[in-house]
């Protein structure tokens, strides 16, 4: 079977050659060559975007533990004024206008979200938005926009309302019970779901007795993650019939096919990165022969073949 075909999924907006791409923040918008190998992936997820320019937390904001990487970054970025004039036709520029590319967007209200959504559409130079829920929404005491099913739901239902681009949910982990929160996104009129946001942690620094993030709390990725994505990833793909990325932990051709079989549909890679900027590359080339090991005709076959 001709490879091409064989790795080639196709979600609303995301017409990918194979089911890999980053993960929001990992290759920041994809524009200096770090060895990512961007233009062999399925897709281009962009750092998230807010409406004004921010410098994020206080450094050190990313540090290494045993278990993987904790950030606090603060979701620094040049403010969608400059992405759109500027960021956006870089990205075409360099990758041609076949590689699908997904803006990840944060507000502090429903209002912000809908401004962003409305001027990426108007831009014509994004095939579909991440909406990153695991923000703070200001009208709401600072609680987190996705860890509640009412108020997620509010934003992808104001968003569905002015914009024709898929909307992606991305979630946090850090709920009691993810499934009714993701029903409520499909009610609303989300075409995915992103699985799962960082895990939130803490490293202390025993000589010091302080925190290692300057923030002190941070959000964990890496390795450690994996298994806790996998059984988001199920638990959402038996509550819903719209697709689902998987995100958490996958650093190999397994992590990436695992996810799929709990229910992804495709899989991002973002904490593996940092120490082997080529691991999507690595994982695309090692999925033809993982899917003969494991007797699949192709990506899509792999996809919620889970057996309880």
């Amino acid at each position: 079977m001709i490879t091409k075909h064989r790795l080639a999924v196709n979600l609303p907006g995301l017409n990918m050659k194979n089911p890999v791409m980053n993960s929001s923040g990992a290759v920041y918008f994809g524009l200096e060559d770090k060895g990512f190998g961007i233009e062999k992936t399925g897709a281009l997820v962009t750092k998230t975007v807010t409406m004004t320019p921010r410098v994020g937390n206080p450094q050190p904001w990313i540090i290494e533990t045993p278990s993987g990487i904790l950030n606090s970054v603060g979701l620094a970025n040049p403010g969608i004024e400059k992405v759109i004039t500027d960021m956006l036709p870089a990205i075409h520029t360099k990758y041609g206008d076949d590689m699908p590319v997904m803006v990840s967007i944060a507000g502090e209200t429903v209002q912000e979200y809908v401004a962003l959504a409305r001027l990426l559409t108007h831009s014509g130079l994004v095939t579909a938005i991440e909406v990153n829920l695991s923000c703070p929404n200001v009208d709401r005491g600072g609680m987190a926009f996705g860890v509640d099913a009412q108020t997620a739901s509010e934003v992808i239902a104001a968003l569905r309302q002015i914009t024709h681009l898929p909307l992606y949910a991305k979630l946090s982990p850090n709920v009691t019970d993810i499934k009714p929160i993701v029903k409520a996104l499909e009610v609303a009129g989300a075409d995915g779901i992103v699985l799962i946001n960082t895990v939130m942690g803490m490293s202390l620094d025993l000589k010091k007795r302080q925190a290692r993030l300057a923030r002190g709390i941070g959000g964990m990725s890496g390795k450690a993650i994996h298994p806790i994505a996998v059984r988001f990833v199920y638990e959402a793909a038996q509550t819903v019939s719209i697709p689902i990325i998987g995100v958490g932990g996958v650093t190999t051709v397994a992590d990436a096919l695992e996810l799929m079989m709990a229910g992804a549909s495709a899989v991002q890679v973002g904490g593996a990165l940092t120490q082997h900027p080529d691991a999507m590359v690595n994982i695309i080339d090692a999925m033809p022969a993982a899917l003969d090991k494991y007797e699949f005709a192709d990506v899509q076959a792999v996809t919620d073949t889970f057996k309880k």
